[in-house]
C-alpha cells in the first residue's frame, strides 16, 4: 500500500460513507498509534471505496452469466500447429523476451504449515520446496537456452519478508539474485456483512486482506516491476501459480502458440486440462459474444455443465489449471487503463475483528465479512483473440490446496511419481507398477535434470526400477 495520511477533507470523506467509526477511533490512541493507523487508512480513497461498498457488500455485487455460452475452442494436444510453435517459442526464449511470473500470496494454513506456500516440502522424495522445484525449472531452461530468465514473484503483505528471506537463506537456490524480484500485492479493507464498516484487525489496525491474483497487474505496475521487465527487453510473462509443482515455468511450445498462433493476438492466452467429472471445483472456459472467458463452476448452469456430446463427452470440459501466457504490453494496458479495470468479485468469510465500541476482540461463528478480490482471468476478455491450450493432467496439474484429500499433498506426490513413471516408460525403462496400475515405487525427476521425456532421453538412466524403490534422478 502506498500509505500517506489522509487530510481533514478525506476523513470526512470517510465518515460520509458511513466509516465515522474509523475517525472515533483514532481519537482513541495515542500519537504513534495514530499515526500509523491514519497512514494505513489513508491508503485507500473513499471515493474508489463509496461504489464498491454499495455494489459488493450492500448488495451481492454478481452479474449473471451470459445468456449464450458455448464450449471454447481448444487447441489439443494432437494439433499439428504445436511443433512449429515450439521453435517460435524456443526463439523468443533465446532472444530474453520471456520472463516467469509467479503468484505466491498464500500461506500454507490449510496444509497445517507455518509460513508461506512456497516454501512448504512438496517434492515427493527429497521434499524441496515449491520454490526450489520452480527455481530448477527456471535454471533448466536457462541452461539450455543459453538465456537468464528473469522471475517476478508476487508476495502478499503477510508473507513478503519471509520468502524474500527463505530465497536468501538458499541462496536463491542458484539463481542470480538480480534477475529475481519479489513485490507484495495490494489489499483490500474487509467489511462487516451487515453493516457495512470497514473492520478493525485489532486497535489501530485496520483488517485487510490481499485483493486477489487479479490484483498482479496493478501490483506489477506500482511496484516498478512492470518498468523493469520493460527495460529488459521481455515481451512475454509465463504465469503460474505457486500451489502447482507441475507448472512448467518455460514452455516453448505454449509460448510459441500464444505468439503465433493465427487465432491468437498474442495478449492472454491460457492451458486447460478435461475435467474429472461434471461438477469438479475448476473455472471452465467458454466462448460468450464471441470472446473467451472463465465462467466459474459455481455459476456454470448445471444443465451445461452436465451437457455431453455425441460421444458421451462433456461438453463443457476445458478447465481452467491457472496457467497463462501473458503479453507485457497488454497488462501495460489493462493496468493503465481505468477503462480495462478488472472487476472485483465478492467473499463472504468469517473474520475475527476488534469492535472499537465495546473494545472486545470478536472471533465470528458465523461468516460475518466481506472480502473484495480480482480474479486474472477475467483480463480474458480484454483481450482482442484469446486462446486455450490443452495439456496432459498428470503432466501439468498437480496442485497442492489441502492436506488430505482432492488436490492435497499426498495426492500432489502421487502424481509426480507416475509423471515419472510416464517419463521413465516413454524412455523405455521398467517401471513397476500395483494391480490397479499405480508406481511401485516413489519417482522424482529433477527439472535440471529433463522438464519432458524427450529432455529425459539426453541422460543415463537405470534399465529399470527396483519394487519399492525411492528413486532420485
Amino acid at each position: 500500500m502506498n500509505m500517506t495520511t489522509p487530510t481533514a477533507d478525506q476523513l470526512a470523506a470517510f465518515a460520509h460513507i458511513g466509516q465515522e467509526h474509523l475517525i472515533r477511533h483514532a481519537e482513541s490512541l495515542d500519537a504513534g498509534a495514530r499515526e500509523r493507523y491514519l497512514a494505513e487508512l489513508g491508503a485507500f480513497d473513499p471515493d474508489e471505496l463509496a461504489p464498491l461498498i454499495e455494489r459488493y457488500v450492500r448488495q451481492d455485487g454478481s452479474l449473471p452469466p451470459p445468456t449464450t455460452l458455448e464450449p471454447a475452442q481448444v487447441i489439443a494436444m494432437d494439433d499439428p500447429s504445436r511443433e512449429p510453435a515450439r521453435h517460435t517459442g524456443e526463439a523468443l526464449i533465446r532472444a530474453g523476451k520471456v520472463a516467469c511470473f509467479t503468484v505466491a500470496g498464500g500461506q500454507g494454513s490449510r496444509l497445517g504449515y507455518d509460513g508461506p506456500k512456497g516454501c512448504f516440502p512438496t517434492a515427493c522424495a527429497t521434499d524441496k520446496p515449491l520454490f526450489q522445484i520452480f527455481a530448477e525449472g527456471i535454471a533448466g531452461a536457462q541452461n539450455r537456452y543459453g538465456v537468464t530468465i528473469p522471475w517476478y514473484i508476487m508476495t502478499s503483505p503477510l508473507n513478503h519478508e519471509t520468502t524474500a528471506a527463505f530465497f536468501a537463506q538458499h541462496a536463491h537456490f542458484g539463481l542470480r539474485p538480480d534477475a529475481i524480484r519479489f513485490f507484495p500485492q495490494g489489499v483490500m479493507p474487509s467489511f462487516d456483512k451487515s453493516t457495512a464498516r470497514m473492520l478493525l484487525a485489532e486497535p489501530g489496525v485496520l483488517a485487510t486482506n490481499p485483493d486477489g491474483h487479479g490484483g498482479s497487474f496493478r501490483a506489477l505496475r506500482v511496484s516498478g516491476a512492470l518498468e523493469d521487465m520493460q527495460r529488459r527487453g521481455v515481451e512475454h510473462l509465463s504465469y503460474f501459480q505457486v500451489d502447482n509443482p507441475h507448472a512448467r515455468p518455460v514452455d516453448p511450445v505454449f509460448l510459441g502458440l500464444h505468439a503465433s498462433s493465427p487465432n491468437s493476438s498474442g495478449q492472454f492466452s491460457s492451458k486447460m486440462v478435461a475435467k474429472a467429472s461434471w461438477d469438479e471445483k475448476v473455472g471452465v472456459f467458454c466462448e460468450a459474444d464471441g470472446r473467451t472467458q472463465v465462467i466459474e463452476y459455481s455459476d456454470l448452469p448445471v444443465e451445461l455443465a452436465k451437457q455431453t456430446d455425441d460421444a458421451g463427452r462433456l461438453r463443457f470440459n476445458a478447465g481452467s489449471i491457472a496457467i497463462h501466457a501473458i503479453s507485457v504490453d497488454f497488462i501495460d494496458k489493462v493496468s493503465g487503463d481505468p477503462d480495462f479495470a478488472l472487476p472485483f468479485h465478492r467473499a463472504v468469510k468469517k473474520v475475527p475483528h476488534f469492535d472499537p465500541e465495546s473494545q472486545r476482540h470478536i472471533d465470528p461463528a458465523e461468516p460475518n465479512a466481506v472480502k473484495l478480490e480480482r480474479f486474472v482471468f477475467d483480463a480474458i476478455p480484454m483481450a482482442d483473440q484469446s486462446i486455450v491450450v490443452e495439456t496432459d493432467r498428470v503432466e501439468e496439474f498437480a496442485p497442492v490446496k489441502n492436506a488430505t484429500g482432492t488436490d492435497s499433498i499426498e495426492s500432489s506426490k502421487r502424481l509426480q511419481t507416475e509423471r515419472a513413471a510416464r517419463w521413465l516408460e516413454a524412455c523405455g525403462v521398467s517401471v513397476p507398477r500395483h494391480p490397479d496400475g499405480t508406481p511401485n515405487a516413489v519417482i522424482e525427476i529433477s527439472p535440471l535434470t529433463a522438464q519432458d521425456p524427450e529432455q529425459l532421453r539426453e541422460t543415463d538412466l537405470p534399465t529399470r526400477i527396483e519394487p519399492g524403490a525411492t528413486v532420485v534422478l
